[in-house]
C-alpha cells in the first residue's frame, strides 16, 4: 500500500527486508653463463635458450570476457567462460570478488541445474573424463594449507572436501580436484592467444538454496578473493600472472571488461586495503549527499569483527547499517516530500516521469587517502517498468546479525567504473569510466602495453525481465567453510 514518504518512512524502513540474501632484499648476482676463455663472449646458443626460458616465466596479462548485466531487473550478475580439463570443455562461472575458490558443478551433483534461464548451455565437470584431472587427497599439501593443518580422520586417498555457505543461505559442497585451465592471454591490441596452467578447484557435488535453481543458473562461481585457494593466487604462485586484476561492469550495454595484469590507462587513485581481513575491506570515512556530509556516529564505519566496509562484485545491491540507511534515504528524498513510496517485493519504488539524474542528488562515499566514490542517481536507482524507479540501497540492519553493522558495496554502485585490485601493493582504486570502451594493460612478456576491449558474451541471449523484479543471488557477504 502506498504511503506519503515523510509520514511513513521511519516505520516503513523497519519493515524492509533483504532478499535471499595479498620484503625487499639484497642478493649477490652472478652470471649464469661464464664468459669463454681468451676474452670471448658467452655461448650465444645457451644465452638464447636461457632468455627463451626466462621470457616464458615473465608474467602475462589475461583477458576474461564478461557477460551478464548487474541489474536486479536483468540477470543480476556478471559471468565469464573458462575452459577446464583435457580435452578442454567450456564452463560459465560467475565472477565474484567476495569468495576464494573456483568451483563448478560435478557430474555426480545432486540438485545441480541442468538448464539455465540465462539461455546458457550448462556443462557438468567429469573428473574421469579429463586425462589431466586428479582428485586432491586430504593428506596432500593443498588440503592441509587450506584448512591450516591435517584434517581429523584423514587417511590416504580420502578426498579433500569443501563446504561453503554464502550470505544468502545458498551453499555448495563437494571435493577438490586439480586439472588443466585454459585462458586467454593478451597478445596484442584487442588480441589474445590461448594459454594454460594447472589449477585446483571444487567439484560441486551438492548445491543448496538459489544455487540449486535454474533461473540464473551457471556452471559455478569463480572466486577472486585474496586467499591462496583462489585461481588468481594459484596462477600468481605459479609465475603465470601478477596478483592484480580489474573490472569495469557495464550496466548500459551489459558485459564489460575484466583483466588480470597492470592497468596503465586509465590511471586510478587508490585507497589501502585493510590487512589480514578475509574480504576486500577498506576504510570508509564519510558519506556526502548533494555535497552535504551526513552527521553519523564516529564508530559507524569502524573496521572490526562483523563491522567495516567491503567491496564485493558478487553482490548486486548495496547494504548499509540501519542508521546509515535511514540517513541516506531521508537525504535522497529531502526535496521530494510529495513522492509516494510503494513497497514492491521489499524494494522501495516510486513513480517519476523526469530524469532521475536531474532530480536527485549524487552520493559520494569518501575513503582513506582522499579517494571518492561518486554514485549517481541512475546508479542507486534502477528502473522496474515505465517511469517506475526502485532504490538499490538496502537496510543491512534487517539482515542476519553477522551483516547488520557492515557496509557492503555491490555491483550497482561499482558499475560504470574501472575498479583495480592491486594485491601486490595492497591497495584498491577506481575511476568513473565507459565500460563499453577499452583499457590498456602492461604485458611483462613483451614490455608493451596492449588494449583490452570490452565484451558482452551474453549479447546473443540476454533476457530482460521488465514485468517483475528478479530476486537474485546477492551473495558473498559471509563465507563459512565447514569441514
Amino acid at each position: 500500500m502506498a504511503t506519503p514518504l515523510f509520514l511513513a518512512l521511519s516505520a516503513a524502513l523497519l519493515l524492509l527486508s533483504v532478499p535471499g540474501a595479498a620484503a625487499t632484499g639484497v642478493f649477490q648476482v652472478r652470471r649464469k653463463f661464464a664468459t669463454g676463455g681468451g676474452g670471448g663472449g658467452a655461448n650465444i646458443s645457451h644465452l638464447r635458450a636461457h632468455d627463451g626460458n626466462r621470457h616464458g616465466r615473465l608474467l602475462g596479462a589475461v583477458d576474461l570476457a564478461l557477460g551478464g548485466l548487474g541489474l536486479p531487473t536483468d540477470s543480476g550478475l556478471y559471468y565469464t567462460e573458462i575452459m577446464l580439463g583435457t580435452p578442454p570443455k567450456r564452463y560459465y562461472v560467475q565472477v565474484d570478488t567476495g569468495s576464494d575458490i573456483l568451483w563448478v558443478n560435478c557430474i555426480s551433483c545432486d540438485r545441480c541445474p541442468r538448464k539455465s534461464g540465462l539461455g546458457l548451455d550448462l556443462t557438468l565437470y567429469d573428473p574421469k573424463g579429463s586425462s589431466s584431472g586428479a582428485t586432491v587427497a586430504c593428506d596432500q599439501p593443498f588440503c592441509a594449507a587450506t584448512y591450516g593443518g591435517k584434517l581429523p580422520g584423514c587417511t590416504a586417498n580420502l578426498p579433500c572436501e569443501y563446504s561453503v555457505m554464502y550470505g544468502d543461505g545458498s551453499s555448495t559442497t563437494g571435493f577438490f580436484v586439480t586439472d588443466a585451465l585454459e585462458y586467454d592471454q593478451v597478445s596484442g591490441n584487442g588480441q589474445t592467444q590461448p594459454t594454460n596452467g594447472s589449477v585446483t578447484f571444487g567439484c560441486g557435488a551438492s548445491q543448496g538454496g538459489d544455487l540449486g535453481t535454474s533461473n540464473q543458473a551457471l556452471d559455478g562461481i569463480l572466486g577472486f578473493g585474496q586467499a591462496n585457494t583462489s585461481m588468481l593466487s594459484q596462477l600468481a604462485a605459479a609465475g603465470k600472472v601478477k596478483k592484480i586484476f580489474s573490472h569495469c561492469l557495464d550496466t548500459i550495454n551489459g558485459g564489460g571488461i575484466f583483466a588480470i595484469g597492470d592497468v596503465v590507462q586509465p590511471k586510478v587513485k587508490t585507497t589501502p586495503l585493510i590487512r589480514h581481513m578475509p574480504h576486500y575491506n577498506v576504510n570508509l570515512k564519510s558519506i556526502d549527499v548533494d555535497g552535504t556530509t551526513l552527521q553519523l556516529p564516529a564508530h559507524v564505519f569502524e573496521t572490526g569483527e562483523k563491522k567495516g566496509t567491503i567491496v564485493d562484485s558478487g553482490t548486486t545491491l548495496t547494504y548499509l547499517p540501519e542508521i546509515v540507511f535511514k540517513s541516506v534515504m531521508l537525504a535522497i528524498f529531502k526535496k521530494h516530500q510529495d513522492i509516494t513510496l510503494h513497497n514492491i517485493q521489499d524494494f522501495w519504488c516510486f513513480q517519476y516521469n523526469e530524469s532521475v539524474d536531474d532530480g536527485f542528488p549524487t552520493i559520494t562515499f569518501h575513503f582513506e587517502g582522499d579517494l571518492p566514490l561518486h554514485v549517481y542517481p541512475h546508479e542507486y536507482f534502477f528502473e522496474n517498468g515505465k517511469d517506475l524507479y526502485c532504490v538499490g540501497f538496502q537496510n543491512g540492519g534487517l539482515q542476519s546479525k553477522d551483516g547488520k553493522d557492515m557496509v557492503l558495496l555491490g555491483d550497482l554502485v561499482l558499475s560504470n567504473k574501472l575498479v583495480v585490485y592491486d594485491l601486490e601493493n595492497e591497495v584498491i582504486g577506481w575511476t568513473d569510466y565507459n565500460c563499453s570502451s577499452s583499457i590498456k594493460v602492461k604485458d611483462d612478456k613483451t614490455g608493451a602495453t596492449y588494449t583490452v576491449n570490452s565484451h558482452n558474451i551474453s549479447s546473443g541471449w540476454r533476457f530482460h525481465w521488465h514485468k517483475s523484479l528478479v530476486l537474485l543471488l546477492v551473495t558473498m557477504l559471509c563465507i563459512c567453510v565447514i569441514f
